[in-house]
């Protein structure tokens, strides 16, 4: 499992390491901040996220490259009609 760091409350420069990842809980009203480990659930529920994101993430690009190649074939298709490189420019900015 990913080791995960985190900085102890009362010596900044030390990092412990931990194979549990970890949560912040800071409670404003007592000014105070304590490190807790994530639960199994939460674990869990944090790989799904960065999967789903990993999976947006790609359909994205994939939507843009997929726009972007449109635009490069109409331009083609301007092009062979016999219109010029400044005619084809203007039509698609």
């Amino acid at each position: 499992m990913e080791l995960f760091r985190r900085f102890t409350r009362n010596n900044p420069g030390r990092v412990e390491m931990s194979e549990t990842p970890k949560k912040l809980i800071v409670d404003l009203e007592k000014g105070t901040q304590q490190y807790v480990d994530l639960t199994p659930e939460e674990i869990e529920q944090r790989a799904v996220d960065a999967q789903n994101a990993a999976i947006e993430k790609a359909e994205r690009e994939a939507a843009e490259q997929a726009k972007a190649d449109a635009k490069l074939n109409a331009q083609a298709k301007l092009a062979a009609l016999g219109l010029t490189g400044e005619e084809v420019a203007a039509l698609t900015e």
